[in-house]
């Protein structure tokens, strides 16, 4: 038999709070643990693991939505597994690294141009900033 762990030693194990740990079995993430006769949370050793993994998962950028979808697929082998997921992961990825480039390339045009003033150099024709140039015949609507 494995040992049972309490809320804090799994915490403490995985770099967590005790709260979140509760809120993920809320969302049915991780499985409610068994209870001691005093009513402590006793989990299995696996949920170390699972939670490392939910963890690892979260720092490459999954949601935690996505996390319980991958963990649930690999319950029952079936849906879109890891490798779909992280092809679409990664094309999102690239698109979040390419508009950080054109930001990064438009400060960099600013700073250079040196632009010290954003009302200024709205009014300037020679700001490399992209203002967005509102159409006057073209109000928008009210929300």
């Amino acid at each position: 038999m494995n040992a049972a762990l309490r809320s804090g030693q799994v915490a403490q194990a995985v770099g967590v709070n005790v709260e979140t740990l509760r809120y993920y079995e809320r969302r049915g993430i991780i499985a409610e643990p068994d209870r001691s006769l005093g009513g402590h949370r006793l989990y299995p050793e696996e949920t170390v693991t699972t939670l490392r993994v939910i963890k690892a998962a979260q720092n490459l950028g999954f949601t935690l939505d996505e996390v319980a979808e991958l963990l649930e697929a690999g319950k029952h082998h079936h849906g879109a597994g890891l490798q779909s997921r992280t092809e679409a992961k990664l094309a999102e990825v690239d698109k979040k690294i390419a508009d950080l480039s054109v930001i990064r390339a438009s400060l960099i045009e600013a700073r250079d141009a040196g632009c010290d003033d954003l009302m200024q150099c709205a009014e300037s024709d020679c700001c490399p900033l992209p203002f967005v140039q509102i159409d006057p015949r073209r109000e928008a609507s009210p929300a």
